[in-house]
């Protein structure tokens, strides 16, 4: 088949279509968070909140120097500034993410979702170490009545989230049998009731011998 296949061209722009729309709500939403819930000097106002589910799901404003869910790799190296730190790590999983993206089987869609997905989030992120030294996160969850609260998040961590809950899916489930591959394998495959793919000479039918003929009485000569 054609390497530019019409399948194959509206495979990449759709995937194309689903990084670009996932980025633009992700540095979207976080601007608005950072207008509805922070000072004029961009600092966090954490007397505004908006509840959207009562104190299940609400939106507020916090920043986040350190990675996902509030840990701090970036003091295993102390020497080397956190920004610097976040961009080399993001730049090498941006390429080992498209490294595996290459790598996956042409039909494989699901899986390649699944690797946009994480990397509209890395970007995502990513945008907001080079311009802010930190990253935007406004989402907040949790149970009524518990102190405790998950760590605040935002739409590219979100993204990521799924991304690789979506790669686990695929490794669980067994993938399906290509229906061209299992025709050649079965074509292969003689029956035991069905004719031979390599049939032995017939034999050959013996038509009966007639038996001789019966002599005639010569004529009475009376």
């Amino acid at each position: 088949m054609n390497g530019n296949s019409p399948s194959k061209t509206l495979g990449r722009l759709g995937l194309a279509v689903l990084l670009g729309v996932t980025l633009i709500i992700d540095q979207w939403t976080k601007h608005l968070s950072r207008v509805n819930f922070g000072f004029p000097d961009g600092e966090p106002d954490y007397f505004k909140v908006k509840h959207v589910i009562g104190e299940w799901l609400q939106f507020r404003l916090i920043y986040n120097t350190g990675a996902a869910f509030g840990m701090r790799p970036q003091e295993m190296i102390p020497w080397l500034n956190p920004t610097i730190f976040y961009v080399l790590f993001s730049a090498a999983a941006i390429g080992f993410l498209i490294f595996l993206y290459r790598r996956l089987p042409r039909g494989d869609m699901w899986q390649k979702s699944a690797i946009t997905l994480i990397l509209s989030g890395a970007f995502g992120n990513l945008i907001d170490r080079l311009r802010f030294e930190k990253v935007t996160d406004f989402i907040d969850v949790g149970i009524p009545g518990y102190h405790w609260r998950w760590p605040t998040f935002n739409i590219a961590d979100s993204c990521v989230c799924v991304g690789v809950a979506m790669i686990l899916i695929s490794n669980w489930i067994p993938c399906k049998a290509d229906p061209e591959s299992h025709a050649d394998a079965g074509a292969g495959d003689a029956s035991p009731t069905g004719p031979s793919s390599d049939p032995s000479p017939a034999s050959p039918v013996l038509s009966p011998e007639p038996s001789p003929a019966s002599p005639v009485p010569p004529p009475d000569q009376n």
